[in-house]
C-alpha cells in the first residue's frame, strides 16, 4: 500500500477481478495519489460483503467518506456485488464508459459494464473492456487488432475507436488446471517461471504454430520427456506455456489475422515480455501497452464524464 499526498483526491479507481482487487487514488489530472491491493477478488466475497470491503480499502488509503468509486471487473459479474448488463458490440470505446451504471450505496459508485457478443459465436468479457477503452485512447483507434493476455485471453477487434469483435481464449486457466491437476504436474513442480528467451518455449511455439491439431499429443509429450530423460521444471513449463500460447495465436490467425499484422498488446510485466517473444515467432509485431495504466486512464475517463459531464 502506497500513502495519500496532499493532492485532493478526485476518485477512487477499482479494478476487481476474481482473485484480487486494485484501488487506487486519483487526483483530478488521473495522477495515482496512493494505492493499494489485495486478495478479495469475487471469489472470495459473497455479494453482500463487497461494500464492506471496498469501505475498509478505502479507509486504509485514508480517503473521505464521500469519495466517488469508478469499478470495473467482476463486481459487475451475476455472482459480483451487483449485475451489471452486458452491452452488445459494435460498442464505441467511449460508450463503455459513459454507461457504467450506479449501485446504491453510501458514497457515489459505478460500476463499468461488460461486453457481449452473439454472432458469430458467444462470447463474453468483464474488465478487459475497460483496458481496452483506456487503450484506444493511446493510438488512432482505427483498424487494430488487440490482445489482452491473461487468464481468458482476449483478442479484440476495433474500428473506427469502436469495439466491432472479439475471441476468447481459455489459456492461462488451462495452463493452471494442466499445472496442479493434471498429470503434468509431476514434471512441471513448482515451476511457473516462463522465459521467453527459452529455446524449448519457442521450440514449442513454433511446433503447435505449423501443426495445431497435434497440441494434445504434444502435452504429454512434456511428460514423457522428463520420464526418458533430463527435462527440469522449468524447461516442462516452458514447454506447456509455448504450446498453449502457439495454440492460441494459432486460432486467432484463423479469424482475425496473418503473418505480418502488427498487434496492439495490452499487458504488463513478464506475461506482456511473453506475448512479445511470440507473436515475433508467428511473425507479427507488438505495439505494448501498460494494462495497468490503461484500466487506470479508462476508469478516470468514466469517473470525469459522470462527475463533470465532459
Amino acid at each position: 500500500m502506497t500513502s495519500q499526498s496532499s493532492s485532493e483526491t478526485f476518485v477512487a479507481a477499482v479494478d476487481w477481478g476474481t482473485t484480487s482487487l486494485r484501488v487506487w487514488l486519483l487526483d483530478d489530472t488521473g495522477e495515482v495519489l496512493s494505492e493499494t491491493r489485495s486478495d478479495q477478488g469475487m471469489a472470495k466475497l459473497s455479494r453482500g460483503e463487497f461494500g464492506a470491503v471496498l469501505e475498509r480499502e478505502l479507509a486504509a488509503l485514508k480517503a473521505p467518506d464521500d469519495l466517488p468509486a469508478m469499478i470495473c471487473g467482476m463486481a459487475g459479474a451475476r455472482q459480483g456485488w451487483q449485475e451489471v448488463p452486458y452491452l452488445d458490440v459494435p460498442v464505441a470505446a467511449d460508450a463503455i464508459l459513459q454507461a457504467a451504471t450506479p449501485i446504491e450505496v453510501g458514497r457515489p459508485v459505478w460500476i463499468v459494464p461488460g461486453l457481449c457478443q452473439r454472432a458469430p459465436a458467444a462470447d463474453v468479457m468483464r474488465g478487459e473492456e475497460t483496458q481496452i477503452a483506456g487503450a484506444v485512447a493511446r493510438f488512432d483507434g482505427g483498424d487494430s487488432l488487440l490482445c489482452l493476455p491473461g487468464t481468458h485471453s482476449k483478442w479484440v477487434r476495433v474500428k473506427d475507436a469502436a469495439v466491432t469483435g472479439f475471441r476468447t481464449f481459455l489459456t492461462g486457466e488451462m495452463f493452471s488446471l494442466l499445472c496442479d491437476h493434471s498429470i503434468l504436474r509431476h514434471s512441471v513442480g513448482s515451476s511457473r517461471r516462463t522465459d521467453g528467451q527459452n529455446p524449448v518455449f519457442r521450440e514449442r511455439l513454433r511446433a503447435v504454430l505449423e501443426n495445431p491439431a497435434a497440441l494434445p499429443s504434444s502435452l504429454f509429450a512434456i511428460r514423457a520427456e522428463g520420464l526418458l530423460g533430463d527435462f527440469p521444471p522449468d524447461d516442462a513449463a516452458a514447454a506447456l506455456s509455448g504450446l498453449l500460447i502457439g495454440a492460441e495465436i494459432a486460432g486467432t490467425r484463423e479469424q482475425f489475422a496473418g503473418a505480418g499484422t502488427e498487434v496492439i498488446l495490452i499487458a504488463s510485466g513478464a506475461l506482456a515480455d511473453l506475448y512479445a517473444v511470440a507473436l515475433e515467432e508467428a511473425g507479427m509485431s507488438a505495439t505494448v501497452i501498460d494494462a495497468e495504466i490503461a484500466v487506470r486512464a479508462a476508469l478516470f475517463e468514466a469517473a470525469r464524464f459522470k462527475l463533470r459531464g465532459n
